[in-house]
């Protein structure tokens, strides 16, 4: 007699994929990514420091770190450092602005109105090729030495980006929520207010932020003909004098003065544009 024997089908236990470290996209914890970041400044001033102190690298070619944080101290202590300081992020915040009043409602009329674009486009994708320093000449016979030259420098560097990236932001507007609006009787002013405006507000706010840090390299040029103030007349300065310490010094301070602008522009963006979080 054949008994047949039930066999329990095996359970099926689907095990959730491990995650891989080095995957692509895929995402750290913000611990993880605070350390990788602190870590790498760590690396890059211990490689610096060793080809400095070690006596690999001339200090008249390149200053150690410890040089290079006593001439900050005599920077703020002799002379006036923060003054200079002052002068520069005036400078930078005065043209940005300038630039973005102007640039952000030309761009929204180019994204929303294909003839603006079809009228502005070709001039402003060609300025936007031309590099600010080139009109340096022509602005110190305009506006002389002073300010003006200074913000205008930055005001050409920043304006005809904005226009573009933004108008690009604008002309990127979802079709559908465009014909709804029409469909509940909206007006074409209607639409650039209440669909086109609101929509693009996150991403064009992302616009001005990566342009304010653009703007950043633009002063330092500015800073360099005909200036008695500010980090590139430092900078300039110390060049003479073969102080790489005071010069390695003052581009550190710009990029911690841009990386301290970057992350106030994307606390602001977070606060302001809840929803495009979400």
């Amino acid at each position: 007699m054949n008994q047949s024997v039930g066999l329990a089908p095996a359970a099926t236990h689907t095990e959730p994929p491990r995650r891989r470290r080095l995957a692509p996209l895929e995402p750290v914890s913000a611990r993880a990514r605070l350390a990788l970041g602190v870590g790498f400044f760590v690396l890059f001033f211990a490689v610096w420091a060793v080809f400095t102190l070690g006596g690999f690298v001339s200090p008249t070619f390149l200053a150690s770190p410890i040089t290079m944080a006593q001439e900050g101290y005599r920077l703020f202590v002799e002379f006036n450092f923060l003054h200079d300081i002052g002068m520069t992020v005036w400078r930078v915040l005065g043209g940005f602005v300038m630039a973005a009043v102007i640039a952000v409602p030309l761009g929204i009329a180019m994204g929303a109105h294909k003839g603006v674009e079809a009228f502005l486009e070709p001039f402003v994708s060609f300025c936007r090729y031309l590099p600010a320093s080139a009109f340096i000449p022509l602005l110190i016979l305009w506006a002389g030495l002073g300010e003006l030259q200074k913000l205008l420098v930055i005001f050409i560097g920043s304006f005809f980006q904005i226009i573009l990236m933004v108008a690009v932001t604008v002309g990127n507007a979802r079709k559908d929520l465009v014909e709804a609006a029409y469909t509940l009787g909206a007006t074409p002013t209607g639409i650039v207010r209440r669909v086109l405006i609101p929509g693009a507000a996150p991403d064009i706010a992302e616009t001005l932020r990566l342009v304010l840090g653009w703007a950043w390299t633009y002063v330092i040029v500015a800073e360099l003909i005909g200036s008695s103030s500010g980090i590139g007349h430092m900078i300039t300065d110390s060049q003479a004098l073969l102080n790489t310490g005071q010069i390695i010094f003052g581009i550190i301070v710009i990029g911690l003065i841009g990386l301290v602008s970057d992350a106030l522009f994307k606390a602001i963006n977070r606060r302001v544009f809840v929803w495009s979080a979400l």
